[in-house]
Order: structure tokens, then C-alpha cells, then sequence
């Protein structure tokens, strides 16, 4: 009996000590300095009724009968749909990074910064196989963000993430880096980071940071069983993110071997 109790006492100490260790990993002041440099993307594209109504009726009838079934063609009627996701200053001229998915088919790109301001965006170049895209807003003085070096993130630092989870501007979420170098497909060639970090839709396009304020990772995906957070998340790595945005801003697209 007194064995045991001394186990369970050396296993209530164990997990108050990484408790505590988690508990003491302050982003505040993190927050305050980085949150400028990030932005909600706000994308307006045209759609018909019968693409919305046909993909209404596709996951209904999916959801019962699997992915085998056809769907009717309809009628052609144009419609206006919105949607939103986040990007970030990398420069101070007003080049910025976010995600292909976020701005796909977009007729009109906006931005709203922290101070409320909304300013027009121009695409420069997407990439699908990378989910990297690249925006561009007239001005100057903008606060780009630090870019640090994906390489040298470890398995188990904490990990911050800004964005617009459901359309609530910059929210903030933290985590740890649960593995690195994840791949999902052969249709990309991404390493992409995992981490715990709370990502919603919305968050798509945003900057994951390390504790030194420094951009490691574009915010890409979740995987989820329900469209929602489950725990696992996935950032594009900011060195292989650098890379094509340096080719879609001089060349507009992505060279290959």
C-alpha cells in the first residue's frame, strides 16, 4: 500500500512539473509585437446556384450513398460567395504570403490589417502543390515579420499561431511542434510541420511563430473527421515557402524538375 501511494505521488509530481513547464510558456508580449504584421484576407468570387445547390446535394446524398453516385446538372445562375483567411507582411512594401486554397478562384481580394484598415490586394502567383500564394498591397512601411529558419525547429517547442479562426480576427492559439517533415501525398512534395496548435477555418494562410517571434511555418491544414479542430495541425515550412514565393514574384509561377 505504501508503495503504491509513493508511485502515484511521484506521478502527480511528474505531471504538475510539465504542467507548470507548459503553464510558464508566456506568448503575451509575443502576441502584442507580431499581430501588426498579420492580416484577414477577405476573397469574393462568383459562383452559380446550381454549383452551390449541386454540392448542397452531393455531400447530402454522399453522406447515405457513398462517393459513387452522380449528381444532376442544373440551371446557371450567377452568385456571390464569400470567404476569408489570413495572410502576412514579408515585406515592407506590402508583399505578403498566405495560402493557394484561401484565394482559388477569387474575383476580388481584400485585406483588413490590425488597425481596421482595408486595402485591395492583387494576386501575384499561386501554387496548388504547395498551397503557397503570394499577395500584393500598394504602400509602404509595412511591418513585415521576421522569418526564422524551419530547419532548426524541434520536436516538442512551443509554437504560436495568429489568424481568423470562423471569422474571428486575430486570435491566438499555441502549441508544440509534434513532428516534422509529415507527408500526405505524392501530389505535394511539402514537408509539412505538425503541431498541436488549435487551427479552424480561417486560420488558413496565417504565420506560425517560435517563441522568438520569428515566422516558421505557413498555417496549410488540419486533419479532422468532423471540419473541425482535432488535434493535429499542419504548417507549410517557411524555407520551402520563401522559395516559391521567390519564383512566383519574379516568374509568376512555379519551375520544377
Amino acid at each position: 500500500m505504501t508503495t503504491s501511494v509513493s508511485a502515484l505521488a511521484i506521478s502527480v509530481m511528474t505531471v504538475s512539473s510539465a504542467q507548470a513547464a507548459v503553464i510558464t510558456t508566456d506568448f503575451s508580449d509575443l502576441v502584442q509585437q507580431v499581430t501588426p504584421g498579420v492580416a484577414r484576407v477577405n476573397v469574393t468570387k462568383t459562383v452559380s446556384e446550381a454549383e452551390l445547390a449541386k454540392a448542397q446535394t452531393a455531400d447530402l446524398l454522399r453522406k447515405f450513398f457513398g462517393d459513387r453516385v452522380r449528381i444532376p446538372e442544373q440551371a446557371v445562375i450567377p452568385a456571390i460567395e464569400h470567404a476569408y483567411g489570413t495572410a502576412f507582411f514579408v515585406t515592407s512594401n506590402g508583399y505578403m504570403l498566405t495560402n493557394h486554397h484561401v484565394v482559388e478562384g477569387a474575383d476580388n481580394i481584400t485585406v483588413t490589417l490590425n488597425d481596421r484598415t482595408e486595402l485591395d490586394a492583387t494576386l501575384i502567383g499561386s501554387d496548388e502543390r504547395s498551397d503557397v500564394a503570394v499577395l500584393k498591397v500598394s504602400g509602404r512601411q509595412f511591418p513585415a515579420l521576421p522569418i526564422g529558419d524551419s530547419n532548426l525547429i524541434k520536436v516538442g517547442e512551443p509554437v504560436l499561431a495568429i489568424g481568423s479562426p470562423f471569422g474571428f480576427d486575430y486570435s491566438a492559439s499555441a502549441g508544440i511542434v509534434s513532428a516534422k517533415s509529415r507527408s500526405f501525398s505524392r501530389e505535394t512534395s511539402v514537408p509539412f510541420i505538425q503541431t498541436d496548435v488549435a487551427l479552424n477555418p480561417g486560420n488558413s494562410g496565417g504565420p506560425l511563430f517560435n517563441q522568438r517571434g520569428e515566422v516558421i511555418g505557413i498555417n496549410s491544414r488540419i486533419f479532422s473527421g468532423t471540419g473541425g479542430y482535432m488535434g493535429l495541425s499542419f504548417s507549410i515550412p517557411i524555407d520551402a515557402a520563401i522559395d516559391i514565393y521567390e519564383q512566383l514574384k519574379s516568374n509568376g509561377e512555379v519551375a520544377r524538375a
